[in-house]
């Protein structure tokens, strides 16, 4: 299950379809929300019912905890970093052109995903669906925003909103009820007919892009995937390759060189994906990096819950998938209630009260023991996790953008979505390295490693010692994940921007 999606912007300007043509007619904006709603619900669907249908998957392809973790992260990879890329491409290029672009890649690289035969394959699909949603994603929120006027645009982007969250919230239920009774790999399978539906209805959309947009940063692009993978892969692979292993050392090495490299680009580019004066923002920079803990906290913890409900507590991929009903109730019942809270106390309340509240709720799930129901399981600590998430997604999105000059509001957004991303991707690798270290002291055999894999596949036959001590690890995940929240929640306090005040 991915972080809770944000609407605007993704990544670039918003600008009108061209200087002095007529307004569109509500039956042309209707064909606009329609398409930019049933391309955005590939990610939607694909992304939260993968989740629940990971341990499935795990089994059937005979994959590791390591292939299992990059499964998820090779999507988060391409997406956390091109995301931007995407979204200045569609400024260029055309938006519908590179919005259609990425529901095509998106649709062709999930049949791939459903036909493929081994892990590996099915790393690499999922890698280009990333690249996909990279591209269709900003598109579908800047068509939105060229093509409805001002006083209507918050409307749209709140349609488009709600339909991601009802998409949200089907997703697990979808993913569940495939693993349990149909097979896992037809989650792939229907975003075969939404693309078609996507592509069809897009017919009557209008193109539109900015005049003014420049060059595309293909350095900067190349340098943060190559950086971000090779530090992700040293991450993945030292629980099996040892510490000391030369080629981890290499990749961190080489992982944290490229990153430099990254930034050093971005400090010369004319036109840089993610400008680095925007942190001179003492509010832009805590903002992000509240952001990071706090979706690096989501994206770890409901990562490694989907296979502690299902090979611990015995529940069904259904079941587990309905323990995340209380996360898309609250937040898409809520959302306008917690914004009204931000908008009258400021948003320095809600980000530093909503982070502390989604902290407890995750070290709530990490209390309950083995053989847990779903009242005394998830349903409480869900709950209170869903209540801070819903208190704090909002205003994060409007102090981000508050925080630079009106000019910078889109580009501000995106690089902010992009860090929500990329602390995803470092979650899934950095706690499950966390995992990997406890499973192991614990259980203090010489194939721990191995036997945290059969644990995690639902191997038959393990031995009870092997399944307390997953259930430990899990819980020391949930721990670090509650606290980086927490974290999140002080930073807010110290660097949101408070009350505004009231002109005289």
């Amino acid at each position: 299950m991915h972080g809770p999606q944000r609407p605007p912007c993704e990544a670039g300007q918003v600008q009108s379809i061209a200087a002095g043509t007529p307004p569109l007619s509500a039956s042309r904006k209707r064909a606009i929300l329609a398409a930019t709603v049933l391309g955005s619900s590939l990610t939607f669907i694909d992304g939260s019912a993968l989740g629940v249908a990971l341990p499935a998957i795990q089994r059937d392809l005979g994959a590791g905890p390591a292939a299992a973790q990059w499964i998820s992260n090779a999507y988060l990879l391409t997406l956390g970093a091109l995301v931007l890329t995407g979204g200045a491409a569609g400024d260029r290029f055309g938006r519908k052109r590179v919005f259609l672009i990425g529901v095509i890649l998106f649709a062709l690289a999930s049949v791939a995903c459903g036909l493929t035969p081994t892990a590996e394959l099915l790393i690499v699909g999922r890698a280009i669906q990333g690249v996909g949603a990279a591209l269709l994603t900003p598109g579908a929120l800047a068509l939105i925003g060229a093509s409805f006027p001002p006083e209507e645009r918050g409307r749209a982007f709140g349609t488009w909103a709600g339909a991601g969250a009802l998409f949200g919230m089907a997703g697990p239920l979808v993913g569940g009820w495939l693993s349990d009774n149909a097979d896992w790999r037809a989650i792939f399978w229907i975003n075969v007919p939404l693309a078609a539906l996507t592509v069809a209805v897009a017919a009557r959309v209008p193109e539109s892009r900015d005049p003014e947009a420049r060059g595309l940063d293909v350095p900067g692009a190349v340098l943060a995937v190559a950086g971000l993978a090779a530090l992700t892969w040293s991450l993945t692979a030292a629980p099996d390759l040892g510490w000391t292993s030369p080629a981890v050392l290499a990749g961190l090495a080489g992982g944290v060189g490229l990153l430099g490299g990254f930034l050093w680009a971005e400090a010369r580019e004319a036109h840089p994906m993610m400008p680095l004066s925007l942190f001179r923002s003492s509010v832009f920079s805590g903002i992000n990096l509240l952001t990071l803990l706090l979706y690096f906290a989501l994206g770890g913890a409901m990562f490694f819950l989907h296979f502690d409900l299902i090979r611990v507590q015995g529940w069904s991929a259904t079941e587990a998938g309905a323990a995340m009903l209380p996360f898309a109730v609250v937040m898409g019942l809520f959302s306008g209630l917690a914004g009204r809270i931000a908008d009258r106390f400021g948003a320095r309340l809600s980000l530093g009260v909503g982070p502390v509240l989604a902290g407890i709720g995750l070290l709530m799930l990490a209390l309950p023991g083995r053989g847990a129901g779903y009242i005394d399981g998830p349903l409480a600590g869900m709950t209170v996790m869903a209540i801070g998430m819903t208190l704090a997604v909002g205003p994060l999105t409007g102090a981000v953008m508050g925080a630079v000059e009106p000019g910078k509001t889109g580009v501000a957004s995106g690089v902010n979505n992009a860090v929500a991303r990329v602390a995803g991707l470092l979650a899934v690798a950095l706690l499950g390295v966390v995992l990997s270290a406890v499973f192991v002291a614990l259980l203090d055999q010489p194939d721990a490693r191995a036997t945290l894999g059969q644990v995690m596949a639902g191997d038959g036959g393990l031995e009870e010692a092997a399944i307390d001590a997953f259930h430990a690890a899990f819980r020391a995940v949930m721990t670090v994940s509650g606290a980086c929240a927490i974290l999140a929640g002080a930073i807010g306090l110290l660097t949101a921007p408070g009350r505004p005040q009231k002109a005289a």
